[in-house]
């Protein structure tokens, strides 16, 4: 059984769908967990219902609330020990049509964000000598997807950010992984017609798509002392799609 008492956890973009059951999976393992969304109203109901978990805002897009964030959060808990990179937007176009502000603005949200948390997290883990930074990556980051290069290029960096802060944190116990979700159900997915769904089943050889537990599950190992040589690495959770 997976157990992460006594360690604290953040997760960014946790107010739902896939970030909000990483939470409920980290603090069920036993976890306290730091809530993070853009509106703290909407953070703080989440916690609440979540229980052993503390609602708190930050505009990721924006490096200096992510520092404060970390600040915060080790501040109010005394230590920040398992780090969930989740916050991510997508503004998909073909590369024609899309617009510059376009493409800041998910790398700003997915790409930056996740570095910014990641060098003022490492500060307290390397003096505690206990680390684990899990960042939630994308099957299109791997392969590509037509209307999303902005979001490939973003989830593809943050692949190699992974691997780059595993090697440099490595010698500290620090532990960096990526997830690399395929098509999980979601408020976005259940936008779609039954039509549309049964087409992207298609491409799964499990024949289904992916539900938030299954990532979350993934992300609670990772987090604990069972994928203690684990590091670099991208768990792809995706029901076979990409082989």
């Amino acid at each position: 059984m997976i157990s992460l008492s006594g360690r604290t956890a953040l997760v960014t973009g946790a107010s739902r769908g896939i970030g909000r059951a990483i939470a409920e999976s980290l603090v069920a393992s036993g976890a306290r967990v730091a809530i993070a969304d853009l509106d703290l109203a909407t953070a703080e109901k989440t916690a609440a219902e979540i229980g052993e978990s503390r609602g708190f805002a930050c505009d990721v897009s924006d490096p200096t609330a992510v520092t404060m964030l970390i600040q915060t959060v080790e501040d109010s808990f005394g230590s920040l020990d398992i780090l969930v990179n989740n916050a991510g937007i997508t503004r998909d176009n073909l590369m024609a049509r899309m617009k510059d502000e376009d493409w800041d603005a998910v790398m700003a949200v997915n790409l930056r964000s996740a570095f910014v948390a990641i060098r003022a997290a490492q500060r307290g883990m390397m003096k505690r000598r206990w680390g684990r930074i899990i960042n939630i990556a994308s099957v299109v980051g791997i392969m590509g997807n037509k209307g999303q290069a902005n979001y490939a290029a973003s989830k593809a960096g943050l692949i190699a950010l992974t691997k780059t802060a595993a090697k440099e944190l490595a010698s500290r116990n620090i532990l960096v992984n990526a997830i690399a979700p395929g098509f999980i159900q979601t408020a976005m997915t259940e936008k779609l017609s039954d039509e549309a769904r049964a087409a992207l089943a298609a491409q799964i050889p499990l024949a289904r798509l992916g539900e938030p537990k299954d990532i979350a599950n993934a992300v609670a190992f990772l987090a604990s002392d069972m994928a203690s040589y684990i590091t670099g690495q991208v768990l792809v959770v995706d029901g076979g799609m990409v082989m």
